[in-house]
């Protein structure tokens, strides 16, 4: 058996219309029906079945605009519904790190897998065999790519996407040109508008047309991340994998709320639930804050009301992650920054200068500091069993008249025993 056989090889798994596919899996009536799922606050269509997508319902549309087709059409709408779509997106990742541990998660629906341990015949074989796993063991359809590079890995799974094995492969292709000519420049990975723009005006059309540019003059012309795009399409590899997560600096949690808040006490609210969602994270993954940030705004297009918009950081004494203690601090900063009279239309927290818990001691850490500790494991840990919220602190309120509009919500919490699908044999 040659060597030669054994070249890189990048596939790339990317879930079909991933957040109506979720909402199909646990409503099996609605799998042939045209499906649409609304960005938060039911604004923007985010996701199409390929029903929908038949009908001409258009990707990143307002509702209002496509409603008329939806309704005539009787297309299924939904609520968007994250947690559900980020535990069914952990399953998928962890499906396919059974197949190899270096796998690059690049989005919530896709990742790309190293595959070069596998010879130049074996690859297709694999990559159907990924394909039905995933199916069979989440119940989620997708399509494969797979190439010499990560580029070309994104135009191998576009091409897998119109085929009925859902699988495409470009490892032993001699000569790609005639593949690359029907691909748009604007549809290759890291093309964006302004260089579409600047590649269209220099007469380059397609991908067949950069690849056989000359560097000199890409180089000269553009960048050096250019470059490396129509290296990759030429089938030299030159963006690696990134198999390894690097800690996150921040975390962020803000939502426009689904009617507009004047009352503080609501803010109040609103900004509790915020702070206690993002120290969870933060917990999550180890990690402790430095500093806090709360922002508030109203509107930018209700001027008639009044515009105002206004944010504050806070240093923590210590760093921290105790939900108690940036609870307190940010109702503070929010008691600075709120002025009455307003229609505030979003808020949000953010925490920052976040490093590694494990091993933080200090002179001021006391035996309270590991009863509270304590305490957030245990919240934490019933949050998860139970749901988001079950334990909570009574600044975040109850009622929570505040809340994201999610008049289309499927009401399915994977992370919630009481929100499963009843299922009733007779």
């Amino acid at each position: 058996m040659s060597s030669t056989q054994y070249t890189k090889k990048i596939a790339l798994v990317d879930c079909n219309s991933f957040y109506v596919s979720c909402e199909r899996l646990f409503n099996p009536k609605i799998r042939k029906k045209p499906v649409v799922v609304l960005s938060n606050n039911d604004g923007c269509i985010i996701s199409r079945s390929t029903e929908a997508k038949a009908l001409g319902i258009k990707m990143g549309e307002p509702y209002f605009k496509g409603k008329d087709i939806i309704i005539k059409n009787n297309v299924q709408v939904f609520s968007s519904n994250y947690s559900l779509y980020g535990d069914i997106s952990r399953r998928v990742m962890r499906t396919l790190k059974r197949f190899n541990s270096d796998i690059e998660i690049y989005s919530i629906d896709e990742a790309f897998l190293d595959l070069s341990n596998f010879t130049d015949e074996e690859v297709e074989k694999v990559g159907k065999e990924i394909r039905a796993t995933v199916l069979q063991w989440t119940g989620i359809p997708t399509s494969i790519g797979i190439a010499k590079t990560k580029t070309l890995s994104k135009v191998a799974n576009h091409i897998a996407k119109k085929t009925q094995s859902g699988v495409t492969s470009l490892i032993g292709i001699e000569n790609i040109d005639p593949i690359l000519e029907k691909v748009e420049i604007s549809d290759i990975w890291g093309v964006g508008k302004q260089l579409t723009k600047f590649y269209q005006k220099n007469g380059i059309y397609n991908a067949k047309q950069l690849k056989n540019k000359s560097n000199t003059w890409i180089k000269k012309s553009s960048n050096v991340l250019s470059s490396r795009t129509a290296m990759e399409l030429r089938g030299i590899p030159c963006i690696d994998l990134e198999t390894t997560t690097s800690k996150r600096k921040s975390c962020v949690v803000s939502r426009s709320f689904g009617k507009r808040v004047e009352k503080f006490q609501e803010l109040r609210e609103a900004v509790a639930n915020y702070c206690l969602n993002a120290s969870e994270k933060i917990r999550s993954e180890s990690l402790v804050a430095k500093a806090i940030t709360v922002f508030v705004r109203t509107s930018p297009f209700q001027r008639n009301f009044g515009y105002y918009s206004n944010s504050k950081t806070v240093d923590f004494p210590i760093a921290t992650n105790n939900s108690i203690e940036t609870v307190k601090v940010a109702m503070s900063i929010l008691d600075s920054i709120f002025k009455n009279g307003y229609r505030y239309q979003k808020a949000g927290v953010m925490l920052t200068g976040l490093s590694n818990a494990e091993g933080k001691k200090n002179l001021f850490s006391s035996e309270k500091d590991e009863k509270i500790n304590s305490l957030m494991r245990s919240i934490d840990n019933t949050n998860y069993r139970y749901g988001r919220s079950t334990l909570s602190l009574a600044s975040a309120g109850v009622q929570k008249r505040w809340n994201m509009r999610r008049q289309y919500s499927s009401k399915i919490d994977t992370a919630d025993f009481y929100c499963l699908p009843t299922v009733r044999v007779y």
